[in-house]
């Protein structure tokens, strides 16, 4: 089982069809909604593009609650957004439950808040299950056996673990050829996740590629050797001082498709080394990674990078002269629509200098 989100942009049906055919993917959990705040934009398309190659659709709600009252507000929330992305009745709706919030509740009240949410998740047709870290299970919250999706990426990964559980997801750094990103990788040991069909049988797998657990646990492990070109799993917010290329990839000889000007920010979700340049990596709005150099490797700076704060939910970006629309959603890697969409802006042709846009 693979779990998806907006980090891996607009799945395709090329993409999950290959996860089947390639790897032996049988079902997939996408990302539904966070608190009562966020719906994550690719899951109407996530649950389509899923059910048309083939594979079981599930969604996963990330919690913020620290009470029983959050836990109904979310679950509600979490059902109505499932309900408009179209997700089927029947599948299962997950609580992940690994936020700071729920660290610093008592035990009791996770307790009757997964249960809170557990009833009505199940009371508009979803099926519930809870997903936690091997470290918190028992301990932050109950997951009894037979219930419970749990996450340890353990350096050896030859033997199963959590087997009196639905699925235990054992690596969050897996590769698919064609796809982008990163991914949560999980093994089944029932049908739950799988609509009680036998998750050995849903789908013909004759051409599947092998896959090197060892290898794939390797790569969490840090690097114990500087090579030349390197890459790391950092967040982080960089803040131009100069004008600098958007690019494809990471390279100068990379297809450039807009520019950021001098003060202005990016999220970044990954830093690569390669060329003699530091590159920072982020995922546009049209579900494709752009990169932006940051600096010379040991030499000259082109910004400035500080800490990502996860509390921060919303972008803006301030209007300069001489910028249109179409201009600025190439450059923030998104649409003119979405623009309107989140600033109330009915004509794409009034905009003015100093105007905040919100992407």
């Amino acid at each position: 089982m693979v779990d998806v989100s907006n980090h891996n942009g607009y799945m395709t049906v090329g993409n999950f069809t290959a996860m089947r055919d390639q790897y032996g993917v049988k079902s997939v959990v996408t990302k539904i909604s966070e608190g009562t705040y966020y719906h994550d934009y690719t899951a109407k398309n996530n649950i389509s593009t899923a059910q048309q190659s083939g594979l079981y659709i599930n969604g996963y709600h990330f919690a913020r609650w620290s009470s029983v009252a959050g836990a109904r507000a979310e679950a509600n929330y979490a059902v109505a957004m499932a309900k408009a992305d179209g997700l089927p009745i029947n599948a299962v709706l997950v609580a992940d439950v690994e936020a700071k919030q729920q660290q610093q509740t008592p035990k009791n009240v996770n307790d009757l808040a997964v249960m809170e949410f557990k009833r009505i998740v199940e009371q508009a047709g979803y099926r519930y299950d809870i997903y936690t870290s091997q470290s918190w299970k028992n301990n932050v919250v109950s997951v009894p056996a037979g219930t419970g999706w749990i996450a340890q990426y353990p350096y050896n990964v030859t033997a199963n673990r959590h087997t009196q559980h639905h699925a235990w997801q054992w690596a969050s750094d897996a590769v698919f050829n064609g796809s982008y990103g990163h991914f949560d990788v999980s093994q089944l040991y029932d049908n739950y996740y799988t609509g009680g069909q036998d998750k050995n049988a849903v789908i013909s797998n004759s051409d599947t590629h092998h896959v090197d657990n060892q290898s794939q646990a390797k790569q969490e492990q840090p690097a114990q050797n500087s090579i030349k070109d390197e890459d790391y799993a950092q967040t982080g917010v960089f803040t131009a001082n100069t004008k600098l290329n958007v690019r494809t990839a990471p390279s100068t000889t990379a297809q450039i498709v807009a520019q950021y000007e001098p003060g202005e920010s990016l999220t970044y979700d990954h830093v690569y080394i390669k060329g003699g340049y530091v590159w920072a990596r982020y995922m546009s709005y049209s579900g494709s990674y752009h990169y932006v150099a940051m600096g010379v490797m040991g030499g000259q700076e082109y910004g400035a990078r500080r800490a990502y704060s996860a509390t921060v939910q919303t972008r803006s970006y301030t209007v300069k002269s001489g910028d249109s629309l179409s201009v600025i959603a190439r450059k923030l890697g998104t649409t003119v629509s979405h623009l309107q969409s989140m600033n109330g802006i009915r004509n794409a042709n009034l905009i003015y200098p100093g105007q905040s846009l919100r992407y």
